[in-house]
């Protein structure tokens, strides 16, 4: 079993996906929410992202807009942790991140990690990137 982020946007999530996978790679599909059949009205026409999914070596990061004439807190209160393979990987993905965003903690040497570090990114999202974990002590 396993359990994959689902974010949401206020209209920005197709540059937002296509961001992520700049910096993750993988495979991109995205639909909109005006290839839905018999779409209502205010769907029909829309350019919002009605499902994303971002597939990355076996896990998916799936995302959408709300929908139009919706609106909501992005990614109010949810962190996406990701542990990279190596220290310099970690490093590269946090400083793309960061790009435009906030950084709550710099990339660090931690005591259970080579390297660890939180930040905001352009698109509010929250990350937690380190490079691989190890036991304390």
């Amino acid at each position: 079993m396993s359990f994959d982020p689902y974010i949401h946007f206020q209209g920005n999530c197709r540059a937002a996906m296509e961001a992520y996978r700049q910096v993750f790679g993988g495979t991109l599909s995205i639909m909109g929410y005006d290839q839905m059949p018999d779409a209502p009205p205010e769907m029909k026409d829309s350019p919002l992202v009605m499902h994303s999914t971002l597939h990355i070596g076996g896990r998916s990061l799936m995302a959408s807009d709300f929908p139009p004439g919706h609106t909501g807190e992005p990614q109010a209160s949810v962190t996406i942790s990701h542990e990279a393979p190596s220290d310099a990987e970690a490093r590269r993905i946090f400083a793309a991140l960061a790009e435009g965003g906030g950084v709550m903690m710099d990339y660090q040497p931690t005591f259970w990690s080579d390297g660890f570090g939180m930040l905001k990114d352009r698109f509010g999202t929250h990350w937690m990137i380190s490079a691989p974990w190890r036991q304390p002590g």
